[in-house]
This record gives structure tokens, sequence and C-alpha cells, in this order.
């Protein structure tokens, strides 16, 4: 399979916050901005373990929501602050349907879509 026809997709990502990119056509083209996916903050909890268990709901919410973008995908990129990327990875790696996706990870800041469009192509290329 050469390089242009694997599905690669890249994902900035913190624990609230996902900008998902991927190629025009799936397998070929230009990269570009697929979605943004948000999740709401928690609200109020009487216990901690309460709190961690939302947090923990949210980010798997926010990681469903990541992967319906991402079909068939062969190689992943991504990057963020903290360690939701890690997470994520794991995640994925939990799923029959991304056991045997290609996954890197590095740590950025906040880009703007048209940064993380590039940086993502630096990636792949």
């Amino acid at each position: 399979m050469s390089q242009n026809n694997k599905k690669q997709f890249g994902v900035w990502m913190d624990s609230h916050h996902a900008t998902i990119v991927g190629r025009e056509n799936v397998d070929s083209g230009d990269f570009l901005v697929l979605g943004h996916k948000t999740v709401d903050g928690q609200g109020y909890n009487t216990s901690e373990n309460a709190a961690n268990n939302a947090e923990r709901d949210q980010l798997r919410k926010l990681f469903k929501s990541i992967t319906a973008h991402m079909q068939n995908v062969d190689e992943l990129h991504v990057t963020g602050t903290g360690t939701a990327q890690e997470q994520f990875i794991n995640y994925l790696s939990e799923i029959p349907q991304y056991k045997n996706v290609v996954a890197t990870e590095s740590t950025s800041n906040k880009m703007t879509d048209q940064s993380l469009v590039e940086y993502v192509t630096t990636q792949f290329n």
C-alpha cells in the first residue's frame, strides 16, 4: 500500500476539545479539517469518586465522537496538551476496528486550524 493510499488522520486534543484532520478524499488529496468536537464541563459533584467517573465518561464521549470521523483508519497522529492523547490511543487499542492502527503522538499547544493542517501534513510526508 503506497503512502498516498493509506487512510491517515490527525487529531489535536485536550480533555475537552478535539480537532480532527483527514484527507480530502479519505485516502488521497490534501489534508483538511473534518470537524471539531467538544464536551461540556462537568457540573458539581458531591464526591471525588463521582467527579472522577463523570470526567472519565465525558472523555469516552469525546473519544467516540472523534472516531465517528475516522472510519477504517490506517495511520493516526495525535497531538495536544496533557495526557488525553495517550488515553485516546489506549482507547483505540481496546477496540477491534482500530487495533491495528499505527498511532504516533506528540505534545503541542493549541493551534489554529490551518496550523494543525500544516502540522499533520508534515507528519505524514
